[in-house]
């Protein structure tokens, strides 16, 4: 049936799931709130974000995917049940699911990936890997002769693609995401200002005035932390252009993998690309700067995908149209469970 097909976009900060009609029904942090006196499972997504930062000790808030593998089998479990009953509600019948992963993704990984779902209460399982999803998502025909550059910016993994007639060309997935680039401002501010900040204030701060581009106008924003000399609540203006150099690092990271991808493409499909550009999705792709200097370094035209946040969700919904057509980007048959 195919209204008890869904989509899974199971990322490292954040879960998006989409239903039959290839539209997202449940978005929710990637976060658990256990109570660590009983093992007793509190809160799970929306609520627990609100939480980060604001628990008494015996509250422990788990990321269950870390770097978009999972880290912890129980918690995933319990997340993805949770999702799956949001969308079904009291159904009797036990839906199918995708779900995408990295494009580094092991079988061990996988195979990880797939009993969660099942044992929360999945009947068939897929998976899908995030710049296929994405691409999909995106509503790029990959049915063509013709190469398309996807790079995908989530909070745990930039992965990267060519594709092209129903496949990957050539890919990479690094580690250097949002999450790293949260982490680079924590360690700025605390070391220049001596003031310790949490990674919702970073992930704030990073919207807000962050930039990987030295011609972004300048801004300016608030931030409230702890005095590390003190103890006490401390609040300072951070400038745009203090960011620079702090996130031009992880940036560097990024580049140099989709240069590397570049020279491993065919020339048939480099020229394609050119033509094409570079197609940006996930969250990260909306940092301020990004296109700019992604355009400078590789000499290719880049554009952000609409709602570049839900393309990966939206595509594991679509990736059902195409389950006999993919011949690369999909896990291999055998590790489905029915």
């Amino acid at each position: 049936m195919a209204s008890l097909d869904i989509g899974i976009d199971l990322g490292t900060c954040t879960v998006i799931a989409t239903d039959s009609t290839q539209s997202v029904v449940v978005r929710e942090p990637s976060v658990v709130a256990v109570d660590s006196r009983t093992d007793k499972v509190i809160e799970i997504g929306s609520r627990v974000y609100d939480m980060i930062g604001r628990t008494p000790n015996y509250i422990h808030v788990i990321r269950p995917l870390n770097e978009g593998v999972i880290s912890n089998f129980a918690m995933t479990e319990v997340l993805i049940r949770h999702m799956l009953k949001k969308i079904t509600g009291a159904q009797m019948l036990k839906p199918r699911v995708t779900l995408c992963v990295p494009s580094d993704t092991t079988n061990v990984e996988s195979q990880s990936v797939i009993n969660a779902a099942v044992s929360a209460g999945a009947r068939k399982v897929y998976l899908i890997e995030e710049p296929v999803a994405a691409a999909i998502g995106a509503g790029l025909d990959l049915s063509k002769p013709e190469g398309h550059l996807i790079v995908d910016i989530g909070g745990g993994t930039c992965d990267i693609a060519v594709l092209s007639l129903n496949g990957i060309v050539t890919k990479s997935s690094i580690k250097t995401a949002g999450r790293l680039f949260d982490e680079a401002i924590i360690r700025f501010v605390r070391n220049k200002y001596n003031l310790l900040i949490g990674e919702r204030t970073a992930e704030r701060i990073k919207i807000e005035v962050g930039s990987v581009y030295e011609g972004s106008p300048e801004a300016v924003t608030e931030v409230k932390g702890r005095d590390l000399m003190t103890g006490l609540p401390k609040k300072i203006a951070l400038r745009r252009s203090e960011t620079l150099e702090v996130l031009r690092e992880p940036m560097d990271v990024i580049l140099r993998a989709v240069i590397g991808v570049l020279e491993r493409t065919p020339p048939e499909l480099a020229a394609d690309i050119r033509s094409n550009g570079i197609l940006l999705t996930g969250g990260g792709s909306r940092l301020t700067g990004l296109i700019q200097v992604l355009e400078q370094t590789t000499k290719v035209p880049a554009r952000i995908a609409e709602n570049p946040e839900e393309c990966v969700a939206v595509g594991t919904a679509k990736s059902f149209d195409y389950l006999d057509k993919l011949y690369d980007g999909f896990v291999h048959t055998s590790t489905h469970i029915h």
